[in-house]
């Protein structure tokens, strides 16, 4: 009686000790992007090439010789072109869809930001970090809250 009551021990702090084991891992993928690259696309190429499902960003400065960026609640986004420092970037990357939003000043420091587009063209530099997880995955669906695909979070 008393061996079955230790190997039923063992076999418990076994399989404790194995789930605990599957422990989550934090990636970082630091890079920088050159002149002339596209912000956005950049980013989306680093997340493809590393499968990274449920990614952030963690820093992000740089400037930028051309932006486009949507406004809260405009259909549209607005561009232009001149010099601008990246103030902030901040959002959420996955393979499976990415939210990325953006501030930006000019030359006298006036700061507007928004949702990160496409032609968003790098000046002198962008010096990106992004982090991952295993412990989830990202997903965008429309789940009826909002008109939008939205975040789901799926535990691994």
């Amino acid at each position: 009686m008393r061996g079955i009551a230790i190997i039923l021990t063992m076999l418990i702090f076994s399989a404790c000790q194995q789930k605990n084991m599957e422990q989550e891992i934090i990636s970082t993928y630091a890079f920088r992007l050159k002149p002339g690259e596209d912000l956005k696309e950049g980013i989306e190429k680093i997340v493809k090439e590393n499968s990274i499902n449920a990614g952030w960003v963690a820093t992000c400065v740089g400037s930028l010789t051309d932006y486009t960026i949507r406004f809260a609640n405009q259909p549209e986004g607005n561009s232009d072109s001149g010099h601008f420092e990246i103030v902030s970037l901040t959002g959420t990357v996955s393979t499976n869809g990415s939210h990325l939003h953006i501030s930006i000043s000019d030359s006298t420091g006036k700061t507007i930001g928004g949702h990160l587009m496409q032609g968003c063209k790098i000046y002198t530099t962008a010096e990106i970090v992004l982090q991952s997880t295993n412990k989830y995955e990202f997903t965008r669906q429309k789940d009826g809250t909002t008109p939008w695909e939205e975040l789901q979070v799926k535990e691994k």
